[in-house]
């Protein structure tokens, strides 16, 4: 039986996230601190070779040092590059996200190292006993470094299928995805809506359009495009994200046949069946979906009632 969280964004959104819990966070912890205690190993055999005999207050000093940098920043690096995974989490299949299920920042990991090394677990946190007992004290599992942070740690869910490669342009937003700008788009909300795009069939529904929305509009405002009336949110993340990929691919493949020995072909996709062209057309500049009666209907196979469920709130 999976344990859920029900947590209520700043819309008032309930959000269903599969927490984890004291066990799996443990066996990350575990993993962790092998590694930093490696680290620190490394840290005092160098230190021992190249700081003078007989200077202990140097040699301390510094110890410290790699002390503090390692046992704070290990966690506050890996998790602000892998978005809230450091080593251990990924071995467990663990990830931290803000309690409205957005990804971390640099902001929400170097609270949560601050935290762990001064109250959860090492300078006042008697080798991790504060942690436990918040943790067990908390219906989340969350500890001192995540009240602070506003963070929680969750249990990642794998799609079902291909990952990320399976987003595919939504029927009849080709044209319209060509004629984007998309060197604008930053990488971290391109992963925010990958993130998106990968669980939001697991969502609630006010769920799933709200985060939606809000990442369209963000990803609109970056691009300098708004969303194409009719459109839901997830086909214009889909779609943009599916461009995006197009053409890193198409760039890759013109680089691949440019080396010497390799003379030009034809991209894969240009003669690939489902890459034909729709029956109908867009005007110039208009969404195919505005022209359309009906939406598209949603990777998951539900069909779309003939009123359209994705108007964006007012």
């Amino acid at each position: 039986m999976h344990e859920e969280s029900e947590l209520v964004t700043g819309e008032a959104v309930v959000l269903d996230l599969r927490v984890a819990k004291l066990a799996s966070r443990a066996l990350a912890l575990a993993l962790d601190v092998l590694v930093q205690f490696a680290l620190l190993l490394g840290a005092f055999i160098v230190l021992s070779f190249t700081v003078p005999f007989g200077d202990e207050a140097l040699f301390l000093t510094l110890m410290l040092v790699f002390v503090v940098l390692i046992m704070v920043g290990y966690p506050v690096i890996f998790e602000t590059l892998s978005r809230g995974r450091s080593l251990g989490k990924m071995a467990v299949g663990l990830r931290v996200v803000r309690v409205d299920g957005g990804p971390i920042r640099f902001r929400h990991a170097l609270v949560r190292g601050l935290a762990g090394f001064v109250v959860d677990f090492w300078a006042l946190g008697l080798f991790g006993a504060v942690a436990v007992i918040v943790s067990l004290c908390s219906s989340n599992g969350r500890r001192v470094g995540d009240f602070l942070a506003g963070t929680l740690v969750i249990r990642e869910r794998v799609a079902e299928g291909p990952g990320y490669a399976a987003i595919g342009m939504p029927p009849g937003l080709e044209g319209w995805a060509a004629q984007l700008d998309l060197t604008r788009l930053p990488d971290d909300l391109a992963l925010a809506s990958r993130q998106f795009l990968a669980r939001f069939r697991e969502l609630r529904p006010e769920a799933s359009h709200a985060l939606g929305w809000g990442l369209a509009q963000q990803v609109g405002n970056a691009l300098g495009t708004p969303v194409p009336p009719g459109v839901p949110p997830w086909a214009f993340l889909a779609a943009v994200l599916a461009e995006r990929r197009n053409r890193d691919h198409a760039r890759a493949f013109q680089a691949y046949a440019a080396r010497p020995g390799h003379p030009p072909q034809p991209h894969p996709a240009q003669s690939h069946p489902a890459q034909a062209a729709a029956p109908w057309s867009p005007a110039p500049g208009v969404p195919a979906a505005a022209t359309q009666p009906d939406p598209p209907t949603p990777p998951s196979g539900t069909p779309v009632p003939a009123e359209n469920p994705f108007t964006p709130p007012s």
